[in-house]
């Protein structure tokens, strides 16, 4: 007779820590926008910057390219790093393949 293990993929996932709080506004703050590189980053990131210093005044942008590249990347100390030095309140992750 054959047996089977079966796992079930749905596991449970503790959750260490909590997302920052969302921003009242964007008035008058700094966002960050790093890229995964994924499928047209290099063209809809700096697209959705200018739509979003166009609708919030005072909006300061860090683009893409002052921060590390790609999905391996978003995560790790150099990213946090710069986006501290650059002072930002908020950043925008992408793009979606």
């Amino acid at each position: 007779m054959t047996t089977l293990d079966i796992f079930d993929p749905s596991g449970a996932t503790d959750i260490l820590q909590l997302h920052a709080p969302r921003l009242k506004s964007l008035e008058g703050k700094t966002i960050g926008f790093v890229s995964n590189d994924d499928w047209q980053a290099h063209r809809t990131l700096p697209l959705v910057a200018e739509l979003f210093k166009k609708s919030f005044s005072g909006l300061k942008v860090v683009p893409p390219n002052e921060f590390p590249l790609g999905n391996f990347n978003i995560d790790n100390d150099k990213t946090v790093e710069r986006a501290k030095k650059a002072g930002v309140d908020a950043v925008v992750v992408g793009n979606a393949a």
